[in-house]
C-alpha cells in the first residue's frame, strides 16, 4: 500500500508548522451583485435626467427614476460631481466602445471602413454625447485620473476608425478628430429649459448629411485647419 499524502504545509514565522490545507484564505471583498446593479441602474437614469433637464436636476429625482431610496444614492455616490463623473465615464467609455467595433469591421473588410464610421456616428447620438457639455462646468474637474484615462480611450479609437477611412481613400484628409466631435456635440445637445421642440427627430437626418459631406473625394476646400481634440479642449 502507497504511504498517505503528506498535508501540505509551511513553517510560519515561529517555525511552527501549520495545516495550508486548513489554513484560512484572505478573501478580497467583490461588490455584491444587487449593489452593482443599482450602481448601474443610478448611473443610467441620472444620464437620461441631465439630457432631459441639465446637470442641475435634483438627486432625489435622479434615486426616483433609477427605482431606489435617496439613501442609495448617497452611498454610492459621495455628492454630484462624483454622480456627474461616472456619467461622463459611462457615455465616454460607451463611445470608446463603438469606435473600437468600428475599427473591428474596418479591419475585417478595407470597402466597408466608412460604412463603419457611419455606423460609429450614428451610434455615439444614440449615447447623446452632446448632453456632456453641459455638464462641463467650472465645477467639473477634467484632470481627473479616470477622465484622462478614458478620454485617452476615445481620442484613441475614433482616431483609429477615421484613420482607416482615410487609408481605404473614402474620407477626406482635410479634417480630423475634433472636426467629427464638434459635429457630434452640437447635433446632439439638448437645449433643457427652452420652448424649442425636440429636434431628437433630426439627428440622424442631419448627421447623414454631415457624414456625406467628409466622403472623399472633398467636393470644396474647408476653411482653416483640422480641429483636433486638444484644439477643443483650449476654449
Amino acid at each position: 500500500m502507497p504511504p498517505p499524502t503528506p498535508t501540505p504545509t509551511h513553517t510560519d514565522t515561529r517555525g511552527a508548522a501549520v495545516d495550508t490545507a486548513t489554513a484560512p484564505q484572505r478573501r478580497v471583498p467583490r461588490p455584491r451583485a444587487d449593489a452593482l446593479r443599482n450602481r448601474e441602474r443610478i448611473v443610467a437614469a441620472a444620464r437620461e435626467m441631465f439630457v432631459e433637464y441639465g446637470p442641475d436636476v435634483p438627486l432625489d429625482e435622479v434615486a426616483r427614476r433609477a427605482g431606489v431610496g435617496n439613501a442609495t444614492v448617497y452611498r454610492h455616490f459621495a455628492d454630484r460631481a462624483e454622480l456627474v463623473r461616472q456619467v461622463v465615464l459611462s457615455v465616454t467609455d460607451r463611445v470608446a466602445a463603438h469606435a473600437e467595433q468600428g475599427i473591428a469591421t474596418a479591419d475585417a473588410d478595407e470597402g466597408a471602413a466608412f460604412g463603419a464610421l457611419r455606423t460609429f456616428v450614428h451610434a455615439a447620438a444614440e449615447e447623446r454625447i452632446g448632453a456632456m457639455c453641459p455638464m462641463l462646468s467650472a465645477d467639473f474637474d477634467p484632470f481627473h485620473p479616470d477622465l484622462l484615462d478614458a478620454r485617452e480611450r476615445l481620442e484613441h479609437s475614433i482616431e483609429g476608425l477615421m484613420e482607416r477611412a482615410r487609408e481605404a481613400g473614402q474620407l477626406r484628409t482635410d479634417i480630423a478628430v475634433g472636426d467629427l466631435m464638434v459635429a457630434l456635440s452640437q447635433l446632439t445637445r439638448p437645449l433643457p429649459g427652452t420652448a424649442c421642440p425636440s429636434m431628437d427627430r433630426f439627428i440622424h437626418r442631419h448627421l447623414q448629411l454631415f457624414l456625406d459631406g467628409l466622403m472623399a473625394p472633398a467636393r470644396s476646400e474647408l476653411p482653416g485647419a483640422a480641429a483636433t481634440l486638444q484644439d477643443l479642449r483650449q476654449h
